[in-house]
This record gives C-alpha cells, sequence and structure tokens, in this order.
C-alpha cells in the first residue's frame, strides 16, 4: 500500500512539474521586453539612505549589452558627470577634476553616488538567457498577477551567479528578483513596477533596489522618458565624448 502512496504522490508532482513551461522559454520572452539593440533613457535615482534621501537625475544612451553612455544632470553637485562603457571596461569622468578615470576590477562592485546598484547594475543590460540557464520551479501571485518562479544559473563568471526571477506569466515581464553570490547568499533584492506597454513591449518604470548588506530603504530608478531601437551618435561611445560639453 506504502508503495502505491509513493508512486501515486511521484506521478502528481511529475504531472504538475510537466505542466510548467520551458524555463529557456519563459527567460527568451523576458529579453523579448527587457533588451533591445538600443536605449535612450531618462531617468531619476531616489536613494533613500539612513541619513537622507536625495535625488539624482541622468541620461542613458545605450547600445546592446557592449556600449553605454551616462551623463548626469541633476543635482548640481552631480551634474557633468558621465560614465563610458565599451566592452567590458568603464571609466568615469568629474568635472570637478577635469579628469578620467578608469573603474575596473573590485571598484566594478562599488555604489554609485551612495545607491544600493553598484557600477555593474548601472551600465549593463544583457540578454538573460545568453548567460544562465533557467529552470521553472513553481508559481506565485504578486499584486494581484500570476507568475512562474524561474531558477537561473550562470553558464560563466557574472557579478550575481544565481538569480531567482517572479515572472508575470501573461505579459512576460519580471515583477520581482532576487541576486545571489556564488555561494548562494542573496546580495540584491528588486521589486519592477508601474509597467506601460510600449509599442509591442512591455516595461516597468519603477524599479526599487535592495542591497541587503547596506542600511537604509532602498534606491527607487524611475524612468521618465524611454526609447527603443533609436539611431545613437557613435561618437558618444568614445573617451573624447566623456569631456563634449
Amino acid at each position: 500500500m506504502k508503495f502505491f502512496v509513493i508512486a501515486a504522490f511521484l506521478m502528481l508532482s511529475a504531472t504538475a512539474y510537466a505542466q510548467y513551461p520551458s524555463g529557456s522559454a519563459v527567460l527568451k520572452k523576458v529579453d523579448e521586453n527587457m533588451t533591445s539593440e538600443t536605449r535612450v533613457v531618462t531617468s531619476k535615482m531616489i536613494i533613500h539612505s539612513q541619513r537622507d534621501t536625495r535625488t539624482v537625475e541622468s541620461r542613458t544612451w545605450t547600445q546592446g549589452d557592449r556600449r553605454a553612455f551616462t551623463e548626469y544632470l541633476a543635482p548640481p553637485r552631480e551634474q557633468g558627470t558621465k560614465m563610458l562603457k565599451l566592452e567590458d571596461r568603464l571609466w568615469m569622468y568629474s568635472p570637478d577634476t577635469d579628469r578620467i578615470i578608469q573603474i575596473s576590477g573590485h571598484m566594478l562592485r562599488q555604489s554609485v553616488m551612495g545607491s544600493d546598484l553598484s557600477y555593474e547594475d548601472m551600465m549593463e543590460d544583457p540578454r538573460l538567457s545568453e548567460i544562465y540557464d533557467a529552470e521553472v520551479t513553481g508559481t506565485d501571485n504578486i499584486d494581484g498577477r500570476s507568475c512562474w518562479i524561474i531558477r537561473l544559473v550562470a553558464r560563466k563568471d557574472v557579478a550575481y551567479q544565481s538569480r531567482t526571477m517572479w515572472v508575470d506569466q501573461e505579459r512576460y515581464v519580471p515583477l520581482r528578483e532576487e541576486l545571489n553570490a556564488m555561494s548562494g547568499k542573496l546580495l540584491k533584492k528588486i521589486d519592477l513596477k508601474d509597467f506601460k506597454q510600449i509599442e509591442n513591449r512591455w516595461f516597468p518604470f519603477r524599479m526599487i533596489f535592495k542591497d541587503v548588506l547596506k542600511t537604509g530603504d532602498g534606491t527607487e530608478f524611475i524612468m521618465e522618458s524611454i526609447e527603443f531601437n533609436v539611431p545613437i551618435p557613435e561618437y558618444l561611445f568614445s573617451k573624447a565624448a566623456l569631456r563634449r560639453e
């Protein structure tokens, strides 16, 4: 009798698991919504630190996941600061010192202007399906939306070796993410909100990042405008552009 109970349980579990979609197929649909050939974004970061709350405004031009240029617009103390990413190299220009410095190695994982985002977080826009193996492990409900729970494990050395992602079953956009180190230790949490449909894609206009190793109430990243697949001047992706007015 015990054998038949166990066998029935295993059959039910297998049937339920078979109803889940392929993790790689879900992740590719997420990529279709979240990535683009080019992107131009005007945004603001609201940084809720332990001591105060401040807002930093910027405009970013990206080309795939290999090239990006960011110019900070406000507040006055940050205005004119710029960042340039070319492949795996990152430079930062400060108008106060009129110096260009390269940010590399462990510095890439440091906080940007006291926020919960690192330089890597700010400058990367990867296609996750090209980096991670994915498996749907269950279902959940977030803000009234049915979600697939997806476990991602990196195929190469990246900042976050594993992730757990809650993906809207209808729109195929992530509503929540947990980012982990190689050890499995939780590093960051992200909640994605205020989705809008732009042409044939859904995209979040508000993301809340929380570095679990930092104090404070997290960092809100709010999109004020966004354009996909638009021409970007080639000169922006050069070190000369860092000093250009």
